[in-house]
């Protein structure tokens, strides 16, 4: 029997794929414009100047305009297609679609999974110029070809209308990060060389596997960037560095690498300690007036198994406050200890200020794979709810010594289950029921950090989720903090090296990694039943939840997004990538479910109030501006570049009243 494509989803997410070549026929950057530039977008309008609105990052908006009364007049005001699309056919990769625009001096910039930066005219969706760097296409990203944004940032001491006084800023997937002119899309000459700057320079670079994704954070007169490194291919991996540039020269001002060489003990010591990564691949969040960057770091390498990076790993699976000015440590939180897990601190950092004991508290919001969320002071870094270390189950494999305990938050609760006892296995027929059971009783599972085994072991949450690069919303008004999640089972096991081509070849379907220069290799896959091949947990696969801050609780938790072709009628959730915006109306907007749709809820309540079919699912993050008196709400509709069965688009979507 053909498996439905919820598998197929769940399943090619966690598989990091070598993409193959999509020829260019130039070899440098150029800049095209419009032979005739549409009307200017005259008149005042709300920005969403960073990819999360403010420098914080807490993607709320204070426009009014589109109410809980009028979200269902929505229609669509226009479409903008990128022509960057690829379906992976004739030996090239898939691309994805992942931008969030931004909206800064009456235009609009968005990047495509090209790394094309093409700016817009906001009310007509109009192009007004474009720029190629023209990308090294024929090395594999394993993040497939996805960008998810720009960054922005005015010149002082360059007198408006001159060029480069508005700078725009990409990090590529070739590890370049580039400088254009916001006005005409031309690259700034002062910038780096020809207005680009290299970042291939950091330790064991390979290409193709040291890659950018995300936007760069601006602070202070400094571009600040991480990396995407893929996952377990080797132990010694490329160097996780954070560095920061001068944003007018792009001369490096500092660099802090998450997990430094081991200086200490002896020679023979110092060559125990093989890894790398720990990089920072997803969002930052920069408080100007602290002068802290706030970083979320990944995992160190491999994933599953750590015996040649003894102890905690710091500051991997981390938030890291940075002072802007010298890329000095403030202080770190390390949310997970040796991770054995994939539970990459993957959400943005979101800053805010909320009520706690009576009074407001400047606080760093931090979400986890796990499913936990921190609330940390934002000076200091201290817990404002309680953070106890407790013991977690000790791992059977010989080499491995994990973490004794993880640090366990007190509140809020976490926002997915932990936990999955044969008893509770879930399935749609009996017999698929029982087939999860009887695979439940054959794991080993002591609940959430159950370590990898030599049998098989039970990971809930799974690598995708709980908390992904989705992230979160903060609605200041009402204290609401909104969030997307994941819930999908995974089933891990760890390969001793000698019996690794073997298990590939007879076992079965799945993901299987070498970790090379390690004595095991990995393979893991969603639990999933036996007949169906639905995921063995109960549904919601894929939740939307709103917590109280002051309260640190739930406040409502909905099913977000359907699978209609396998359960009709059943709001059973679906994984979800792209996260969602609220705005001082009340109102939440996400995409990023599987199946092709925008909505809007309550944020009171978590009642869907609306939602609009997309040329494809939308994998991003949407915005919302107001120009000439009206408001728009955007989101890129591109699909994924790892859902091979899912439809692909190059769709950019902008909604408004009639």
């Amino acid at each position: 029997m053909k498996r439905p494509i919820i598998l197929l989803a769940a399943w090619t997410l966690s598989i990091a794929l070598l993409l193959t070549a999509i020829t260019r026929q130039a070899t440098r950057p150029r800049s095209v414009r419009a032979a005739e530039p549409p009307a200017g977008a005259a008149g005042t309008a709300d920005d969403w100047p960073v990819y999360g609105h403010d420098p914080g990052g807490m993607r709320y908006s204070p426009l009014e305009d589109i109410t809980r009364e009028n979200v269902s007049q929505l229609k669509v005001a226009w479409t903008f297609h990128t022509g960057d699309i690829s379906d992976g056919s004739a030996d090239r990769g898939r691309s994805g679609f992942e931008c969030t625009p931004i909206l800064v001096d009456g235009t609009l910039y968005i990047t495509t999974g090209f790394n094309r930066v093409i700016a817009l005219d906001p009310q007509t969706g109009g192009q007004r110029w474009a720029y190629d760097p023209f990308v090294d296409l024929t090395s594999g990203y394993g993040d497939g070809l996805i960008n998810r944004g720009v960054s922005t940032w005015v010149d002082p001491d360059r007198p408006a209308g001159k060029s480069c006084h508005r700078r725009v800023y990409e990090a590529t997937l070739d590890a370049r990060l580039i400088a254009l002119d916001a006005a005409t899309g031309k690259p700034c000459a002062d910038f780096g060389e020809d207005g680009q700057v290299s970042l291939r320079d950091v330790p064991r670079y390979i290409g193709g596997w040291y890659h950018m994704t995300s936007p760069p954070a601006v602070i202070d007169g400094l571009v600040v960037v991480g990396s995407a490194i893929d996952d377990n291919g080797r132990a010694e991996m490329p160097s996780g560095v954070v560095r920061a540039f001068d944003a007018r020269t792009g001369a490096l001002r500092w660099k802090w690498d998450p997990i430094p060489p081991d200086t200490s003990g002896s020679s023979a010591d110092k060559t125990v300690w093989q890894t790398g990564a720990a990089n920072a691949w997803s969002v930052m969040a920069v408080d100007p007036q602290r002068h802290l960057v706030f970083v979320p770091t990944g995992s160190a390498s491999p994933d599953y198994y750590g015996g040649l990076r003894p102890g905690d790993d710091k500051w991997a699976d981390s938030v890291v406050a940075l002072r802007s000015q010298t890329g000095e440590m403030a202080w770190g939180f390390q949310l997970v200890h040796h991770n054995l897990w994939d539970y990459d601190t993957a959400s943005p950092p979101l800053l805010a200020t909320i009520q706690h004991d009576g009074r407001q508290v400047p606080v760093v919001i931090q979400g986890n794979k796990t499913g936990f969320l921190y609330v940390l002071d934002r000076d200091t870094g201290k817990p404002v709810f309680p953070v106890e270390e407790r013991p977690v189950p000790p791992s059977d494999v010989p080499g491995e010594v994990s973490s004794p305990t993880q640090p366990i938050p007190t509140a809020p609760p976490a926002l997915v289950p932990q936990t999955l006892s044969a008893e509770d296995a879930w399935g749609l027929t009996p017999d698929d029921r029982d087939g999860c059971r009887a695979t439940l009783q054959g794991l080993r599972n002591d609940g959430i950090f159950t370590p990898p085994s030599l049998q098989m072991s039970l990971c809930i949450p799974g690598n995708v989720g709980g908390m992904n690069w989705s992230g979160s919303a903060f609605d200041p008004e009402r204290g609401l903090l909104v969030a997307n999640t994941n819930n999908f089972p995974t089933k891990v096991r760890l390969i001793p090296g000698d019996q690794f081509d073997e298990a590939r070849r007879t076992g079965e379907h799945g993901e299987y990694t070498r970790q090379s220069g390690t004595p095991y290799g990995m393979f893991r896959t969603p639990l999933l039943s036996p007949k169906l091949h639905l995921p063995c947990g109960p549904p919601p696969w894929g939740t939307l939840s709103a917590v109280d801050m002051a309260a640190g609780t739930i406040r409502w938790q909905v099913p977000l997004g359907t699978f209609s072709p396998v359960l009709p009628g059943k709001a059973a959730g679906t994984f979800s990538l792209g996260g969602p915006i609220v705005t001082a109306s009340g109102l939440v907007f996400i995409a990023g479910t599987y199946d092709p749709y925008i909505r809007a809820f309550d944020i009171e309540t978590g009642k869907e109030l609306w939602k609009a079919k997309l040329p494809a699912a939308g994998h991003a993050t949407p915005m919302t501006y107001r120009l000439n008196g009206k408001q728009y709400v955007v989101i890129a509709a591109g699909g994924h570049a790892k859902i091979e069965e899912a439809p692909l688009s190059d769709a950019l979507v902008a909604f408004a009243l009639p």
